[in-house]
């Protein structure tokens, strides 16, 4: 509860209007190129190859005949949109990004620059925390949409390869019992992930204390922490908006 408390009065100084907005600006446009630019190979990777892994594994276990053809497009289309882009593509993120924000903000601490920014005036949350949490809650809905399309492409590729079905039955699946709302609840969850995965790490990183080892356990800290509240906003998230 104490580190709640103290989570929460961090928000507050992060939520403050910048003095300088074209310092803001700038450091926006670094951190969309390192949050998220930096985040669209690991999550082309992983999107093609588990749609792909989604797909075959469907066509191999349709062993019923009452089962229509185009159920592996239909259930690769569903899984991708409203579990797997979102929530694991979220919690790969929360390594990769949980792990660098951590360490950046908690080198910055231990070597004292923070201290510098704060004898200067500065609101060193403001301007070290919110760029990042501007940038997340743009970029991750635009890499969740991206990683929907490729998960889809990639289950296309893998059971055309492996003639398990094809592609006029496929993308009849994919259009079967679309629901455009579930677009919608899905892109709410990656802006609530992406504000929990930047904020939650600053916080362990701001608040390092010691030396390169304590930054090192701050960043393991900083990762499993963002994991389990991902799960936990999941589960909420989900019985709030789909239940």
């Amino acid at each position: 509860m104490k580190k709640i408390g103290k989570y929460i009065l961090m928000l507050k100084d992060v939520f403050t209007i910048p003095n300088k907005w074209r310092v803001f600006f700038e450091r926006l446009i670094d951190e969309l190129n390192g949050i998220g630019i930096n985040s669209l190979p690991i999550v082309a990777l992983m999107s093609s190859f588990i749609g792909g892994v989604i797909a075959l594994q469907t066509a191999s276990n349709m062993s019923s005949p009452l089962l229509p053809a185009y159920t592996v497009g239909y259930i690769t289309q569903s899984s991708t949109i409203l579990e797997f882009s979102p929530t694991i593509i979220s919690l790969i993120l929360a390594g990769k990004i949980g792990s660098n924000i951590a360490s950046e903000i908690g080198t910055m601490r231990v070597t004292e620059q923070i201290d510098a920014l704060e004898i200067m005036g500065v609101n060193s949350l403001n301007f070290l925390v919110l760029p990042k949490i501007t940038a997340a809650v743009i970029f991750f809905p635009i890499l969740v949409i991206f990683s929907m399309a490729l998960s889809m492409l990639g289950g296309w590729i893998s059971l055309v390869l492996s003639n398990l079905s094809t592609t006029e039955e496929y993308l009849l699946g994919l259009r079967a019992f679309f629901d455009p709302f579930h677009i919608k609840y899905a892109l709410t969850k990656t802006v609530v992930f992406g504000f929990l995965i930047v904020s939650v790490s600053s916080f362990y990183g701001y608040y390092v204390k010691g030396g390169s080892l304590d930054v090192g356990r701050a960043s393991t800290q900083a990762v499993v922490s963002s994991s389990v509240t991902i799960l936990i906003a999941n589960f909420l998230l989900t019985q709030m908006i789909l239940l």
